[in-house]
């Protein structure tokens, strides 16, 4: 009976979440050496992530009839992504502006220890655009691997797709080698997956055993309206995408209900991009498409990102007193529209983003930033989840938009008349 109803993944890491709450709360002490539970699962993770995207595209590539289908699929992929990040970032902005969380607290920007936050604002680099394209081109291919990054991987990947797409035949051998090491990674990432629980119990721990509850109630309205805003946008937004795509939000869910607790205890929408991934190719979305858009979607579409980096930016201002007019708030929406591609989906870079953006605006204090120090990683959770969900129904809308998805499939599956050995291990 116990091993019936703690079986599932997703029951595994809810105990685990719950019981690494618990830790927080009653033994704090213990928390804190916890933390290399989250982030050495989080480790191996990544240390996956790089040769899956390179595996993945390189063969969905590869395997296109028409190169064609690429240039269509990629196009369409960037307008999707622009249309959705800029909603989210409207929809931040208008939520934020109309419950007002920072209003009423009057903090002097000058009496804030700005030294906490310094690390942040020094890991900003002000590139221009100019750079960021020269930095998309790896100084070798090995170097990108190695770093982990991941549009330079991606790159790559296209070129060479595109180069055995030309070569048909004659890279059927490299086609063949790259196919089993796929199916290799993705045996190593069942492997991984086991330790799951084990890596929500601490990463859970050490938030709530580092910051405790007092910090989070204090602030307790931002993260409310965070929360809010992103269930909100997920319901209401990608939830009408759903429809128009032609499947259930709510089943797509179900389906990804997995690895979306894994997020919820990492707080990472990285940790679980492999097993998403097959997902989506299981549930009718074509390889090609999934391999393109997956791993692009984590750089230019960061729908919870998007939504925390509006919300954040104007809270700072109001808790500071600092007036925003209509035009002050349209310039912080077109620098977000730049500075919020290229996030990573791991905790912490949404902090550094936000750091680049009040910098680069120089109105509002970077300093009040040390105000969201004790419940950005509170907030870290529902920018993950919205990342993932996103993503994951973004892969869904632009498959169907090329038509390169099974929509009888997609009943088959979300139904639940899948072949269940087709699925990632649980």
């Amino acid at each position: 009976m116990s091993k019936r109803i703690l079986g599932p993944l997703y029951v595994q890491v809810l105990v685990a979440v719950a019981a690494g709450i618990a830790v927080g709360v009653f033994a704090p002490r213990l928390g804190g050496p916890l933390k290399p539970l989250g982030d050495g699962f989080i480790k191996l993770i990544k240390m996956l992530f790089a040769p899956i995207v390179f595996t993945t595209v390189v063969l969905g590539i590869a395997r296109l009839e028409n190169l064609r289908d690429l240039g269509r699929v990629g196009l369409r992929a960037l307008v999707y992504f622009e249309v959705l990040s800029t909603f989210a970032l409207v929809v931040g902005l208008v939520v934020v502006n109309v419950l007002g969380p920072g209003r009423g607290m009057n903090v002097d920007p000058a009496t804030l220890d700005r030294k906490s936050v310094e690390s942040y604002a020094a890991a900003v680099r002000h590139d221009s655009f100019a750079d960021f394209v020269l930095n998309v081109i790896p100084t070798s291919v090995v170097d990108a691997l190695a770093r982990n990054e991941i549009l330079q991987v991606l790159l790559f990947s296209i070129l060479l797709g595109v180069a055995l797409t030309r070569l048909r035949d004659r890279a059927a051998p490299l086609v063949s080698v790259l196919d089993v090491l796929q199916h290799a990674l993705f045996a190593i990432v069942g492997m991984v997956m086991r330790l799951a629980p084990l890596a929500a119990f601490g990463a859970m721990a050490f938030t709530v055993g580092t910051y405790g509850f007092g910090s989070l109630l204090a602030l307790g309205k931002l993260v409310a309206s965070m929360y809010a805003t992103c269930l909100l946008f997920v319901i209401i937004v990608l939830g009408t995408i759903a429809r128009i795509s032609g499947f259930s939000l709510w089943k797509f869910l179900r389906y990804l209900k997995d690895e979306l607790f894994i997020v919820l205890g990492t707080a990472s929408s990285e940790s679980v991009v492999p097993q998403v991934m097959r997902k989506l190719e299981h549930v009718g979305c074509s390889k090609s498409v999934v391999g393109l858009v997956v791993p692009s979607g984590l750089a230019f579409n960061p729908d919870g990102q998007c939504i925390y980096y509006t919300m954040a930016a104007v809270f700072v201002a109001q808790a500071t007193n600092t007036r925003l007019t209509l035009a002050d708030q349209l310039v912080v929406l077109g620098v977000l529209m730049v500075t919020s591609k290229g996030s990573a989906g791991v905790t912490g870079s949404g902090f550094i983003t936000l750091a680049a953006t009040l910098a680069s605006l120089g109105k509002i204090p970077v300093s009040g930033m040390v105000l969201l120090l004790g419940v950005d990683r509170f907030m870290s959770e529902a920018r993950a989840i919205t990342n993932t969900i996103g993503n994951a129904v973004g892969t869904m809308a632009i498959a169907r938009w090329v038509g390169a998805l099974d929509r009888v499939r997609v009943q088959q599956v979300l139904d639940g008349a899948g072949d269940p050995e087709d699925t990632p291990i649980r």
